[in-house]
């Protein structure tokens, strides 16, 4: 009875150190029923009350492991993988002496492994895969001599692999991978007869692998990548190893050849080898493996031709092939179009790949990713590359191709990337490459195409990542449907032959980051549509006949780092604002009549927006004096009238009468009034000296008044000789 309370009460516990059940599992294990009836939980045949087993493995359990598991002292089998517990795994663990399989996988245990696990002597599976645990691997696990499986791969683990793990002469699985484990392989490690699994991938290691670990002849997977391991592979590694299927030496430091020997390894299905120095030929009877499925050995320095090639012919099941970045030599043999329809990848670029393509590559009709970019291919592609429908990528760029873009590329539908750059293709734009659509990077730039861009091409709203038709010689003006490209990050159309104005309808690539129109002949304002792009980062413009004043809205793209606006017939004043503060981050030289801006610029000062009120108001004050000294004139000439009739009056002797009944007496008014205020419309002549105005009395008659210019000399003799 008490037994069975203790087991019962451990679950319980176990139970409320659980704070996540989205299921409910745990929410049954109450009363209502016997703890052997719970879901998970096994219990003895020969001790039926004792739990024996508990696998709750993908319940979305989460929270601590109690420590009181510890107390199962029955317990045989422990398995909690695909949780999310966290924590540290308790040291009471160890005090499961019966314990057989431990499988706490894909959970969130955090801190050291504990050490008591050393005190698990049953132990045949211990199975800690992606965790988060720290520190070094307990050296004491090396006595857990009836251990099979240990999986620790996908956590943070440091130091050195134990040399005692020399000890574990029954483990068959070894997985420490994706940790950060330093140091040599352990030379103990081939103590190890019974090794089936070796992956020691992505970690830290260095020296040599211990050669006799390539005796252990029942490997089955070997991998060992992404290292610092230096070395070569032994030539009798495919005698030595006859089981192997998995060959992993990625990113290290290997040299050597690529031994003949691998071919005796018949079951072998991948060859992982890309990213290291090593250098030869490859070997010419690779197609005795039978089962090959991937052959990666790029980014290494081997060298003569691609006859290799034409022996993978053998491999029917081959999917992969991936020899870019050697110093492989020749022309691609005709042979490549008799590869297994099973072939989906062929990368060969970035070798010394010459010759054309043959037309026989239309038959690899699951090819979905094709890349013999930076070689020397010359001649036309093939029509028959349209055959591939299932192509996702196709990258020819920097080669020696020429002749027109085949139209049947329109027949890949599935196309995703486009890289046809670096080349001597002519003609226009196939139409047809408006099918493609789920296009989301196209590349043809530095090429001799020309005529206009399809609006079909445009139309492809996918164009995510880059749209790029620079260095052609296209013409004609950017259509409208630029605007589909709504979720387009860079569009880069500079040195063409484009020409007319940038559609409004640019303003809809949100997504731009990157505009490129430098080199063409558009005109027209910068549109205002560009400032809905508020994401710009690079803007070049120059080299164009855009005219009018810099737009200010270029000036609140806060993101904006580069901007170009040399070279056209921009006027007016530069802003002090966002990119326009730094010069080394925008030019605006050779420029109709640009002012203002940073001193860096060394543009002239703008005209003062206050000179048009000062001239008013100059115009103002002149004609102010001129009417004061019109009215001084005209009082003057008046006197003088006056002076001439008194003198006159003196010096006749034949009149009897008065002076004042000899002449009318006029006043400034009644002349003012007369000549209708000196209207323009009552002058009757103008001279040197002054101007007559004809006026009207009240009487009804009709006077002359002549009103004399002072300012001219002379006027004031004048008037004395005419009176």
């Amino acid at each position: 009875m008490q037994t069975n309370q203790t087991d019962r009460l451990t679950l319980i516990y176990f139970r409320h150190s659980v704070d996540e059940d989205p299921l409910g599992v745990l929410s049954l294990w109450n009363d209502s029923s016997h703890h052997c009836e719970w879901q998970g939980v096994v219990c003895g045949g020969r001790h039926p009350e004792r739990v024996v087993s508990l696998d709750l493995t993908s319940k979305g359990l989460g929270g601590l492991l109690s420590p009181h598991i510890g107390n199962l002292s029955f317990l045989r089998s422990l398995i909690l993988q695909n949780n999310s517990f966290r924590g540290q795994i308790p040291q009471s663990i160890g005090h499961l002496f019966r314990l057989r399989n431990l499988v706490l996988s894909n959970n969130s245990f955090g801190g050291q492994m504990p050490t008591d696990l050393s005190q698990c002597s049953n132990l045949e599976n211990l199975n800690l895969i992606d965790n988060q645990l720290v520190g070094k691997i307990p050296d004491d696990l090396g006595s857990l001599l009836k251990l099979q499986r240990l999986g620790l791969t996908k956590n943070s683990l440091t130091g050195s692999i134990p040399h005692s793990i020399g000890n574990l002469s029954q483990l068959y699985t070894l997985s420490v991978a994706f940790n950060g484990l330093q140091g040599e392989i352990p030379e103990t490690l081939p103590n190890l007869r019974g090794l089936w699994f070796v992956q020691l991938s992505f970690n830290q290691l260095n020296g040599e692998i211990p050669p006799a670990l390539f005796n252990i002849s029942g490997i089955y997977l070997l991998d060992v990548g992404d290292n610092q391991l230096r070395g070569s592979i032994p030539p009798y590694i495919g005698d030595t190893l006859p089981s192997l299927n998995y060959l992993g030496f990625t990113s290290n430091l290997f040299t050597g050849v690529v031994p003949s020997s691998l071919s005796n390894a018949s079951g072998l299905q991948c060859i992982y080898f890309y990213n290291n120095s090593f250098h030869g030929p490859m070997p010419a009877n690779l197609g005795r493996l039978k089962a090959l499925e991937i052959m990666l050995i790029s980014h290494n320095q081997l060298r003569d031709d691609f006859s290799f090639i034409t022996s993978l012919t053998n491999c029917s099941r081959l999917e992969i092939i991936g020899a870019s970045y050697n110093f492989l030599e020749g022309p691609l043999p005709d042979s490549i179009g008799n590869l297994s329809g099973s072939v989906s990848v062929l990368a060969m670029g970035s070798n010394r790949l010459y010759g054309t393509i043959p037309p026989g590559i239309g038959n690899l009709f699951n090819l979905s990713f094709l890349s013999l970019a930076n070689n020397l291919v010359g001649g036309c592609v093939p029509s028959s590359i349209g055959a591939l429908q299932n192509l996702h990528k196709l990258d020819l760029c920097n080669n020696m191709l020429t002749g027109e873009i085949p139209s049947s590329i329109g027949n890949s539908t599935l196309l995703n990337n486009l890289h046809l750059s670096f080349n001597n293709f002519y003609g226009e734009i196939p139409q047809s490459l408006g099918n493609c659509k789920q296009l989301n990077e196209l590349e043809l730039s530095y090429n001799n195409l020309s005529g206009s861009i399809p609006g079909e091409v445009l139309s492809l709203f996918t164009i995510s990542i880059i749209f790029s038709l620079a260095h052609n010689q296209l013409s004609g003006s950017l259509p409208s449907q630029v605007g589909s490209l709504t979720n387009l990050v860079e569009l880069d159309l500079s040195f063409n032959k484009l020409t007319g104005p940038i559609p409004s309808s640019i303003g809809k690539c949100l997504q731009l980051e990157r505009l490129n129109l430098a080199v063409n002949s558009f005109y027209g304002e910068i549109p205002l549509a560009l400032g809905t792009l508020r994401g710009l980062q690079e803007l070049d413009v120059s080299d164009n006949n855009f005219s009018g004043k810099i737009p200010h809205f270029l000036a609140q793209l806060t993101d904006l780092r580069y901007l170009n606006l040399s070279l056209n017939k921009l006027e007016g004043e530069v802003p002090k604002q966002g990119v326009f503060l730094n010069a080394s981050a925008m030019s605006v030289f050779e420029n109709r009549n640009l002012c203002g801006g940073i001193v860096e610029l060394n543009l002239p000062s703008c005209k003062s927006n206050t000179s048009k009120p000062f001239w008013t108001k100059k115009v103002i004050v002149i004609a102010i004096v001129a009417a004061i000294l019109s009215s001084l004139i005209l009082c003057l000439c008046l006197f003088i009238i006056w002076y001439q009739i008194k003198k006159s009056k003196k010096n006749t002797s034949s009149t009897k009468l008065p002076f004042e009944h000899q002449f009318s007496r006029v006043s400034y008014g009644e002349l003012f009034k007369a000549t209708y205020g000196f209207s323009e419309n009552n002058v009757i002549g103008k001279g040197r000296y002054g101007t007559v105005y004809k006026g009207t009395t009240q009487e009804g008659g009709w006077v002359a008044v002549k009103v004399l210019n002072l300012g001219h000399r002379g006027a004031s003799k004048s008037f004395v000789s005419e009176c």
